[in-house]
């Protein structure tokens, strides 16, 4: 058996790493730009420049990341290529860097740049709830009262609230961004779906909000207006904001939840009870939805706040266990990996 010396491991050169099974073409930039190469025999190689030891031992993590079979790893020019290092497939503890190439120095292992990922991606979901929480009770004056758009007092609370209801549209969609990187590996569709419920989300509360800022516009410049049309047109606007928390932080709270839900619990990235209870919460939501848009019941009502828990559990769970734990350490799988049956 013939071994890397740890001084050619600490100079430039080309590599060629042969795994069992098949990579998509766009898996090149997960592996800093390589050469993916289908073989005959169910294997993809990948051959490229490494730079040093520690590029080498960041391209090895990755396969090991992706759950397929290390076959061998060749520096190119050498007479024959090395024995297959031993990287577990799910590690519990560091692994020892000795086990990679027998006569390397221990080396540090690549910073894990998924942790900033879900740190990221779990302040997003938090704000959400530090600004969704408080404008529902800030917006109560132009909500509850239909004579607001003709009373009198400051407009400051209810500015405030549409100001909040902002940030939780751009959280939300933040949150999605964030998280699109790591969840394509796992599905790519279904990540895009994620994104694309969650600026739908977003571009609905929007909607929301430019309707209760026409209140308050119209309330401050009436512009002529007798007040009994004022007051039909202050209905009508909060009308439409009604509906667009129920289509926005409902229907596609519900469907991003699924997407989501099925993402992270295929994945291993969170513990599984976290996905599983917005799966529940993601049917339980969409099933209120339907219900209170066929007339079934209110809004307000207290089957809504039932079928509603799940999905704030869900989405305050995942927040805080992405922003204090991050993600597991656990393989991404990816529908284009098809390993060959034995």
């Amino acid at each position: 058996m013939s071994d890397i010396s740890a001084r050619q491991l600490d100079e430039p050169g080309r590599y060629e790493i042969r795994v069992q099974g098949r990579l998509a073409d766009r898996w090149a930039t997960w592996f800093d730009g390589m050469t993916l190469t289908a073989g005959r025999d169910g294997s993809t190689v990948l051959e490229g420049p490494v730079v040093d030891q520690t590029a080498l031992h960041g391209l090895l993590h990755k396969v090991r990341d992706i759950g397929l079979p290390l076959l061998s790893v060749t520096r190119l020019g050498d007479a024959e290529p090395t024995c297959p290092p031993r990287i577990p497939a799910r590690p519990t503890q560091e692994p020892d860097m000795t086990t990679i190439v027998r006569t390397a120095a221990p080396a540090r292992l690549p910073v894990d740049s998924t942790r900033k990922t879900a740190r990221t991606a779990g302040a997003f979901y938090l704000i959400t709830f530090a600004a969704s929480i408080p404008a529902l009770f800030l917006l109560g004056p132009v909500l509850n009262n239909p004579d607001y758009i003709v009373s009198a007092g400051a407009d400051t609370g209810v500015l405030l609230g549409c100001f909040l209801d902002v940030i939780t549209a751009l959280a939300g969609i933040g949150s999605a961004v964030t998280l699109f990187s790591v969840l394509k590996r796992q599905h790519e569709g279904f990540a895009l779906g994620f994104v694309t419920t969650r600026l739908m989300e977003g571009a609905v509360i929007m909607i929301g909000v430019v309707c209760l800022l026409s209140v308050v516009t119209l309330r401050q410049n009436p512009a002529g207006a007798d007040h009994a049309s004022l007051v039909a047109v202050g209905h009508s606007l909060v009308a439409v904001r009604d509906e667009t928390f129920l289509l926005g932080p409902n229907l596609m709270a519900g469907l991003n939840a699924l997407l989501l839900g099925t993402l992270m619990r295929r994945s291993g990235l969170v513990p599984r009870l976290i996905p599983t209870v917005g799966l529940v919460g993601g049917v339980l939501l969409l099933i209120d939805v339907t219900a209170i848009f066929f007339g079934g019941y209110d809004l307000g009502s207290v089957w809504h706040g039932i079928a509603s828990a799940p999905i704030f559990v869900w989405e305050l769970s995942l927040g805080v266990w992405m922003l204090v734990k991050g993600f597991k350490s656990a393989p991404i799988g990816n529908p284009d990996i098809s390993l060959p049956v034995t």
